[in-house]
């Protein structure tokens, strides 16, 4: 007697099917390597939902090993030979416990993406984009950049075998030029802000075959960054919080998690409301805070841009319309905060719980104290901060006390 077996249907590595245009939605060939759409806008990956529901249950992403390509189904890449790594963790949550809070408020929680490669959340997006670049034959990369996404594009190029070149601005932080640099990369000071160096990026593109890097330029750091949202997720057992401040220049990330959960939703694998996003920008550069209490659908260039938190010194961002129909489809808002309180924040974090924030992840801090004063969350709301780099890239305090060996406590 002749026994026949049904053949186990193949369960895809990646459930990708296409790019779409994010202000049209016109299709785009997922095949080939893509910068902006044919309207000159980002983007936005999609995917098989319906397949992947009924070919993965949620169970089967919790018993993997922590960490970004745990959740390969939702992200771009074809096969795991293309994956450009350099062990991606997953980052934790710690509870301000210590810091201060308004009487009867429950303490925020921290998402400390310092814990990743090259100390910042910056890898999630560039292991993505250098993972695709590499699929699509790409040898040289270059991106505009204020720190920390040219160290990560400088790591993970290095990884891949491909040349990298970043253009940043004059007073970038010199331990990240140092670090860009050691990484094997060609790295450029420019006298002007990001804006000019994506400029730049731009103006060589043709003569030196680089691809550009720039965010939302090319449509795989946004899947990258999105992990964040996902990963929460995970960590709040599919619950997720009530409020998230995230500090905002390009928005990749916020926009990110926003598509992520979505995407999460659709599946049927998380329950309840999704958080309320919260857009932090400096008041020194705060397009997207005026942009969205004007009730504008876009945001002006902001002029003269200054903040001592380079990385949302960002004077005009390609997604910011996305922003925005993110922050209002979630009932969040948006929130500048002033270089002196940021400063205090991060002061008031480290002596208090032990956390060294960035100055980016300061401001969230000191916009959840002012979202708090202001009546604009609720005491029982669970919040979360993020954190987009060790705080042990910036500049600190310098130790100015000696002691005498020989006369010491004198």
């Amino acid at each position: 007697m002749l026994l026949y077996h049904k053949r186990k249907p193949r369960v895809r590595y990646s459930y990708a099917t296409h790019l779409e245009c994010s202000a049209t939605g016109e299709r785009h060939d997922i095949a080939r390597l893509q910068g902006l759409s044919a309207a000159g806008k980002p983007l936005l990956a999609r995917y098989d939902l319906t397949a992947l529901r009924r070919e993965r249950a949620r169970a089967d992403i919790e018993n993997r090993p922590p960490g970004l390509w745990r959740w390969h189904e939702l992200l771009p890449v074809p096969d795991v030979k293309h994956n450009v790594s350099l062990g991606e963790v997953e980052t934790p949550l710690i509870e301000l416990a210590n810091s201060t809070r308004p009487p009867g408020f429950i303490p925020p929680t921290v998402k400390d993406e310092g814990r990743l490669p090259t100390g910042s959340f910056k890898a999630r997006g560039l292991a993505l984009a250098v993972s695709m670049a590499q699929s699509f034959g790409v040898r040289r990369v270059a991106i505009p950049t204020n720190g920390n996404a040219g160290a990560a594009m400088a790591a993970y190029a290095a990884r891949a075998g491909m040349e990298a070149f970043c253009f940043c601005p004059d007073d970038t932080p010199k331990i990240n030029l140092s670090e860009i640099a050691l990484q094997g990369a060609t790295v450029w000071r420019v006298n002007g802000l990001i804006n000019d160096c994506a400029r730049l990026v731009a103006l060589g593109k043709e003569r030196f075959g680089w691809f550009d890097m720039s965010t939302l330029k090319e449509p795989y750091r946004i899947e990258g960054k999105k992990t964040m949202g996902l990963e929460l997720a995970i960590q709040t057992q599919w619950r997720l919080p009530d409020v998230v401040f995230y500090p905002t220049g390009g928005g990749t990330g916020l926009i990110g998690m926003w598509k992520g959960w979505q995407e999460l939703a659709a599946l049927g694998w998380i329950e309840g409301p999704m958080p309320r996003l919260v857009a932090v920008q400096s008041t020194g550069c705060a397009p997207i805070v005026r942009a969205f209490d004007a009730g504008a659908e876009s945001a002006t260039p902001w002029e003269n841009a200054h903040t001592i938190a380079a990385g949302i010194r960002v004077p005009a961002a390609i997604g910011d319309f996305l922003i925005l129909r993110a922050l209002r489809e979630t009932h969040g808002f948006a929130l500048a905060v002033e270089d002196a309180d940021i400063e205090r924040a991060r002061r008031e974090v480290a002596t208090r719980d032990g956390l060294l924030l960035s100055p980016e992840g300061a401001a969230t801090y000191a916009a959840y104290l002012a979202a708090a004063r202001a009546g604009k969350i609720a005491a029982r709301d669970r919040v979360v901060l993020f954190n987009c780099a060790s705080g042990l890239k910036y500049p600190m305090p310098p130790v100015t006390l000696r002691m005498d060996l020989h006369t010491p406590f004198a």
